[in-house]
């Protein structure tokens, strides 16, 4: 998460930011849901563990998390905690060192043109149709199927005109610094 530690996208219904501490709480309430854990191939952690796992991602350099923020809810009330505004997660993976323009991601976002990414993958537990079905939607193909991981892997390769048309789509997301006076709600 070095790369995204100090960044906030400011959209017109989200808002995303560094995983931090603050939000290890709410993020553990949500992942004790038996479903959530099948949906996601995770593991039940405790508390603790969740905030060592916080941590380590936080100092990994191959990965950006980024919680999902409600922005009304965020910007509409004087001071509200972040934790109570928490909607999801959003995690890019840059772990293919031989190709630097491919990232894996869970959920599509609009910041990460500036990455220079122009391939995603998503790998998807076989059983997560809901998921499949959202990437199919966003055109993502089927190019792997794990039998040892379960698991699907569903790719999309953005051409430039596609590169340029999500940026048009996304002009009004606004990238600030991330726990600057003026990130703040207002």
């Amino acid at each position: 998460m070095r790369l995204n530690q100090n960044t906030l996208l400011l959209g017109k219904k989200v808002v995303l930011v560094p995983y931090t501490p603050e939000h290890v709480p709410r993020y553990h309430e949500w992942m004790k849901s038996e479903e959530l854990q099948r949906l996601t191939a995770s593991e039940p952690l405790t508390l603790e563990q969740e905030y060592a796992m916080q941590q380590s991602w936080r100092e990994d350099a191959d990965k950006c998390t980024f919680i999902v923020l409600a922005a009304e809810k965020w910007q509409g009330q004087p001071g509200p905690s972040e934790e109570s505004c928490m909607a999801g997660d959003v995690n890019l993976f840059l772990t293919d060192l031989g190709d630097p323009s491919l990232g894996e991601i869970e959920v599509m976002i609009a910041g990460v043109t500036k990455l220079g990414l122009t391939t995603f993958e998503a790998k998807i537990g076989q059983e997560n149709e809901p998921s499949i079905r959202m990437f199919r939607r966003l055109h993502f193909e089927q190019v792997a199927v794990s039998s040892v991981f379960q698991e699907v892997t569903l790719r999309l390769t953005m051409s430039e005109p596609e590169r340029q048309w999500l940026l048009e789509q996304t002009s009004h997301v606004q990238e600030k610094p991330y726990r600057d006076g003026s990130s703040e709600p207002h």
